[in-house]
């Protein structure tokens, strides 16, 4: 990590200084705020870390519990969320607490004793074949830890405004904070009193009973499957040889999804409750621990648990529901949105395929910066409409997937044709629970892929696919995806053509563009921000980082910046061939060897693949997405 560029840095270098609203931040909620999140989950939390990046913006979270969250219901990390992890700066200390999902075996029933189980296959968990983090399982507590961390250590120093909570609200046609939020206090000394405050944009983070989604109109669209399982974590001893490792156990008594969980002790167990009656009304929610529990041990004979200690238990009816919009602008609308949704909010399902948490942490990423671009002038506030056009398909195709992962669990035994069939589905499956299956369309923010062949292995739309490189400045090979952090910049990767830095070049002719009066980052930076300040620019050479001299590399690849002025070395890689497989990040991504842009929005997702020669594409996409900061007489002219 990169510190000390605002002068000498003694203490935690995570703890960012205080700015803007961060500084004398007010104990109590203010009556006028620019963003109001409701609700403390995983897509409110880390809302709140990205908005802490934006300290020019008042951003308050309400939350009607009195403090954090002692115990999570959701535990699964795909690797697409450690990915996340790792650009709000705590990937490597979630993973060192964590279980690490290494494989995923199978039981079925044994056809010599069909009341019997036996290990029918073992396979290598999915997230050790198509990235380098791994599949983790976590508390849900924990995560929101770690991001309350980063949401209080940020610029804007934002934490939860506990033991208060949403009551209403009404969006008005006009004023600077058009949206009139009625909120309750629900602990202290305040309990029961009621008071309004405005905002200009609120974000319902405030789960499946959402009172945003009701207060804007908004339906749940689907219905429950007439399914019940019940979810308990315990501590036990037993038998059964796979306790330790995930197991799918489909048996004549019924089905177990079995998760270890972090710590080595713990683990929990999803048992199949069966149909639920029509005329049930809820009432299989009643089921007591001890049913649960004899269940549990009908299904693993001739396996046994003895619990020992019930840390949680539930018991929930699978639903598969998607909110019919996700903000608060109807299609035949022309205003902008105000009031937006986000995970449990607009999007329902089942917990056993691992995607509520994840699913519901891009929602708050896609968002975040959309919301700081905006507030801070950066964007126009019809950036503000792409969220919901690009999260909800997301979520559509999430309810597709957990409806037939659930069906497939929830068989019976004389339903299963192919004993393979669940682990082949898993498998086959992989890069879409992974997370790394998301693909928006094009908009002012995805460009179309006229040019995608020129960088086959970063398609539009997708997230980007980190590689490892060679820094230039000490000879570190790192992964390059690795360095762009959680901070509200767009990533611009020049993949420079044949000659070397110093020479005459395709790259050479790119960077003195980009450090013109035309540039994007002359263009769309502030008066009197670093240059990198809305844009980080980095250049891969194709030679060996030996042979690459920095000091002739471009200066908008060694920005100055900070107070003090301060080169930044970290910008200049080099492709280094792995040395296990003999290629470097152009093989493995098919990038042209003439060279090759790739744009990369703030939440990591590609937004445009261009040649190093068509700068006027380059200005042309910016200047869709961001709004012109130069002065008006400057741009008449």
């Amino acid at each position: 990590m990169q510190f000390h560029h605002h002068g000498y840095v003694s203490g935690e270098p995570r703890v960012q200084n205080a700015a803007g609203t961060g500084i004398d931040r007010p104990a109590e909620l203010p009556d006028e705020m620019d963003v109001l999140i409701v609700g403390s989950g995983p897509a409110g939390m880390l809302l709140a870390a990205q908005m802490s990046q934006f300290p020019s913006v008042s951003t308050r979270l309400i939350e009607r519990r009195d403090g954090r969250l002692p115990l999570g219901q959701a535990d699964g990390i795909q690797p697409r969320s450690v990915e996340t992890f790792q650009a709000f700066g705590f990937a490597e200390r979630i993973i060192a607490e964590a279980y690490n999902i290494a494989f995923m075996n199978f039981w079925g029933p044994d056809p010599e004793n069909p009341r019997n189980i036996i290990r029918t296959t073992r396979t290598e968990d999915y997230g050790l074949k198509i990235s380098e983090f791994p599949h983790l399982i976590v508390n849900q507590a924990r995560v929101l830890d770690y991001f309350a961390e980063a949401a209080a250590h940020g610029p804007a120093r934002i934490v939860p405004d506990y033991g208060i909570e949403f009551v209403g609200l009404t969006v008005h046609d006009d004023g600077e904070f058009p949206v009139e939020v009625q909120v309750r206090y629900t602990a202290g000394e305040r309990a029961g009193e009621e008071r309004t405050v405005r905002a200009k944009y609120v974000t319902g983070c405030d789960g499946a009973r959402s009172g945003v989604r009701e207060a804007i109109g908004r339906k749940h669209v689907g219905q429950f499957a007439a399914h019940a399982w019940g979810v308990m974590d315990i501590l036990v001893n037993t038998d059964f040889p796979d306790w330790r490792t995930k197991c799918a156990i489909n048996s004549a008594a019924g089905n177990i999804l079995h998760i270890p969980r972090e710590g080595g002790y713990l683990s929990r167990v999803y048992v199949d409750l069966g149909e639920v009656a029509a005329d049930d009304n809820h009432r299989v929610r009643q089921t007591p621990i001890d049913e649960i529990i004899r269940k549990a041990n009908d299904i693993l004979h001739p396996y046994s648990l003895d619990v020992k200690e019930v840390a949680w238990f539930s018991v929930y009816e699978v639903g598969h529901r998607v909110t019919d919009k996700f903000d608060d602008v109807d299609v035949d609308q022309a205003h902008d949105p105000r009031v937006f949704l986000t995970g449990d909010a607009c999007h329902t399902h089942s917990a056993k395929a691992g995607q509520g948490m994840n699913v519901s942490m891009q929602d708050g990423f896609n968002l975040g910066w959309k919301l700081g671009h905006v507030l801070t002038g950066l964007s126009p506030a019809s950036l503000l409409s792409t969220y919901s056009a690009e999260r909800q398909p997301v979520a559509q195709q999430l309810i597709d997937f957990d409806r037939e992962w659930s069906t497939l669990m929830a068989r019976k035994p004389e339903e299963i044709s192919d004993p393979q069939e669940l682990a082949t589905f898993y498998l086959g499956t992989a890069e879409f629970p992974s997370g790394f299956m998301t693909q928006y369309g094009p908009s002012e923010i995805v460009a179309d892929a006229t040019r995608q062949d020129l960088a086959e292995g970063f398609p539009l739309g997708k997230r980007f696919k980190s590689s490892e490189v060679v820094r230039v400045c000490d000879g570190n090979a790192v992964h390059l995806g690795h360095h762009a952090k959680a901070d509200g910049r767009w990533r611009v990767y020049a993949f420079a053509d044949a000659p070397p830095a110093g020479e005459a070049s395709a790259l050479t002719d790119w960077a003195a563009f980009m450090a013109s009066e035309e540039s994007p980052i002359t263009r769309h930076t502030p008066a009197g921000a670093d240059v990198d300040a809305v844009f980080d620019v980095k250049v891969v050479y194709q030679q060996s980082y030996e042979d690459v001299d920095i000091t002739r590399a471009p200066e908008v690849f060694l920005p100055k910046s900070g107070p003090l002025g301060l080169t930044d070395w970290e910008k200049v890689y080099a492709a280094q061939p792995n040395a296990w497989t003999r290629t470097d990040i152009f093989d493995e991504r098919g990038l042209s060897r003439d060279g090759v842009v790739v744009v990369v929005r703030p939440d990591q997702y590609v937004a445009a693949v261009l040649p190093l020669t068509a700068t006027d594409e380059l200005a042309a996409f910016f200047a869709r997405a961001l709004v012109d900061q130069r002065a008006p007489a400057i741009v008449a002219g």
